[in-house]
């Protein structure tokens, strides 16, 4: 038995001697008999093998660049291998709209009958291009776009005579012109003439209430008063409001002379008022006078010459003979109230008589 454990002895010290890396000194390493080998696990054992308790297994990689290497622009910022975007190619609906605006800017006043039909095409582009009202979507290309054509079809309005027109294109262009002062299609427009305009129009109509809710409504806005006293195309019509309320006709005349005028449509429409005046003072005149030497009326009514005159008293129903010109209606009412006094009268003595005879049977 002795012999037996001193083997088992040996043989245990002689295993942890050549399998440990602090062997003995002085020990040689002996190889292990071929049947005493250690055997590996298999793959599947391995797989299938569970961990020891009080173990952990990091099963994640370590940190890594990997994140920065798949997405080389991380940041916000432009790099220099960054590329923008390159601009959109126009649509066909833009490309209709350039060449509607540029046959618009061409017309004579021989071709003003072809504006309707282009300016109908050209607000049918901006319906497609969804520009036609602005939208926060809008972008700034197409609203100056829409812009310019709304203002095309207001000056093509007043050389046509068609103030009805003028006013819808004027109404179409308030959402632009409530855009910030900031905006790019406010900066490029023509917003003060067209508001100019639009002033004028109103005293030419003698629509006065509405001609200052105009004006109130551009000094109450972000420019302020003193911008509209700068503004030359608003000033304009301002004094010739202010010399109609004086009734300063003669300044008036003056301010209509063409050094005066800003430009070619403030023209029509001066035209337009100077017709209106001369109806007011022909009013008053048929009410004031029973008839008129034809030398005054030339001056009252701001013709050119007695034969303009004779023509507008023909216009007006006046007779114009020996020099003068006579006021059918004027005479008309100076019969019938001669007449309504001579019927006037006639009851008052009646009633005169009546009287006395009650006081004499009173008496």
């Amino acid at each position: 038995m002795s012999m037996f454990w001193l083997c088992v002895c040996f043989s245990h010290a002689w295993r942890c001697g050549s399998a440990g890396p602090n062997r003995a000194p002085g020990v040689m390493q002996q190889q292990p008999p071929p049947g005493d080998q250690l055997r590996l696990p298999t793959p599947a054992a391995a797989v299938t093998a569970s961990p020891q308790p009080n173990t952990t297994i990091n099963h994640t990689n370590p940190p890594s660049n990997q994140s920065a290497t798949s997405n080389p622009i991380s940041s916000d910022k432009p790099t220099n291998n960054q590329q923008t975007n390159p601009p959109k190619p126009p649509t066909m609906a833009e490309k209709d709209l350039k060449s509607l605006l540029q046959q618009l800017q061409a017309l004579k006043p021989a071709t003003l009958s072809t504006a309707p039909q282009l300016l109908s095409r050209a607000k049918l582009a901006l319906l497609h291009l969804n520009a036609l009202i602005p939208t926060p979507q809008t972008s700034a290309e197409h609203l100056a776009l829409a812009r310019e054509t709304l203002e095309l079809g207001a000056f093509l309005s007043i050389r046509a005579r068609d103030t009805d027109a003028f006013t819808r294109y004027y109404q179409q262009l308030q959402p632009f012109y409530a855009l910030p002062s900031s905006s790019p299609s406010r900066k490029q427009g023509h917003e003060s003439k067209v508001t100019g305009l639009y002033l004028l129009l109103l005293l030419s109509t003698g629509d006065y209430a509405g001609f200052h809710t105009v004006l109130e409504g551009l000094e109450s806005s972000e420019e302020g008063k003193e911008a509209v006293e700068r503004d030359e195309f608003v000033r304009y019509p301002v004094r010739l409001e202010q010399a109609l309320m004086e009734g300063s006709y003669d300044k008036v005349w003056g301010e209509m002379k063409g050094e005066r005028v800003p430009s070619e449509e403030f023209a029509i429409f001066s035209e337009v008022l100077i017709n209106t005046i001369r109806s007011e003072i022909a009013s008053c005149s048929e009410r004031a006078y029973p008839s008129l030497p034809i030398a005054n009326a030339k001056n009252l009514l701001f013709l050119d010459s007695e034969g303009a005159v004779v023509q507008f008293a023909q216009a007006r129903g006046w007779l114009a003979k020996d020099g003068r010109i006579y006021f059918p209606q004027q005479e008309e009412e100076a019969q019938a109230a001669e007449k309504d006094v001579m019927s006037a009268s006639g009851s008052v003595i009646e009633n005169t008589l009546g009287y006395a005879r009650k006081l004499e049977t009173i008496v």
